[in-house]
């Protein structure tokens, strides 16, 4: 039924996915029972150890349930929440990229008609921190997602903080990347600074499809960047694959 999984990287993840795809497509529908995990074993090609981890992954995302003494059926389908915590790969960082672009283009244009004085204020603060982070020696991760975060943050919509934050959490391996190919080139970090202060300053000037536009401006730079790295950034970095997080 299933074809061999290529290894040997996050098996867990790639057989994950395979079941994952099997269940969306319809093709193990509900009321369904997998094969058991010996069966896994064999035709997967990977240990019983990772068929195990991928079988609670989908658990806990409510794709299946294990039946005692009976074996492990597919669930009904239902909404079921966003998992993006496989976002260690240039691709994927780039599509989450190409969401934020949107996201964050809407949340900085509702900025600059709902920020109050205060949350200027704390724009200003998070730009300031980025500059301080990256003098003392930082890769000014966690100061990049707070600035984007207190735009989100300005808005008042709990929904888009949500999303803008989950956003920032899932793609934190991106901004890794991106910030350590930037450090190599003056003008990459000058372009940075000035794409987030021109968004800061259409916010404060109150013109939304300003905002709009510099944000956009931004999040395509910003994947612009991050083809340019060269594919040694991903293995240099690479604490990507477990600490997950956003791309400036």
């Amino acid at each position: 039924m299933f074809s061999k999984v290529p290894g040997p990287v996050r098996l867990a993840d790639q057989v994950a996915a395979t079941l994952s795809e099997e269940i969306e497509s319809g093709r193990l529908a509900e009321g369904d029972r997998l094969p058991t995990e010996v069966e896994l074993v064999k035709q997967l090609g990977v240990s019983r150890t990772v068929v195990r981890e991928a079988l609670s992954r989908l658990r806990n995302a409510g794709l299946i349930e294990p039946r005692q003494g009976i074996g492990v059926f597919v669930l009904p389908r239902r909404t079921r929440p966003l998992d993006l915590d496989a976002a260690d790969t240039k691709a994927k960082v780039l599509q989450i990229v190409e969401v934020r672009r949107a996201m964050e283009g809407e949340a900085a244009s509702l900025a600059a008609t709902r920020a109050t004085p205060q949350d200027l204020a704390r724009m200003r603060e998070a730009l300031d921190t980025i500059d301080s982070a990256v003098a003392a020696g930082g890769d000014g991760v966690d100061e990049d997602l707070a600035f984007h975060r207190s735009i989100a943050e300005s808005t008042g919509n709990a929904v888009m903080v949500s999303t803008v934050r989950y956003l920032g959490d899932v793609s934190r391996s991106g901004i890794r990347v991106t910030r350590a190919n930037e450090a190599r080139r003056n003008d990459f970090i000058e372009a940075v600074r000035d794409e987030h202060h021109a968004i800061l300053a259409a916010i404060e000037a109150g013109d939304p499809e300003a905002a709009r536009a510099a944000a956009r401006r931004h999040m395509k730079h910003a994947a612009g960047r991050l083809q340019d790295a060269d594919d040694g950034f991903w293995t240099e970095t690479e604490d990507l694959a477990v600490d997950l997080g956003t791309a400036p």
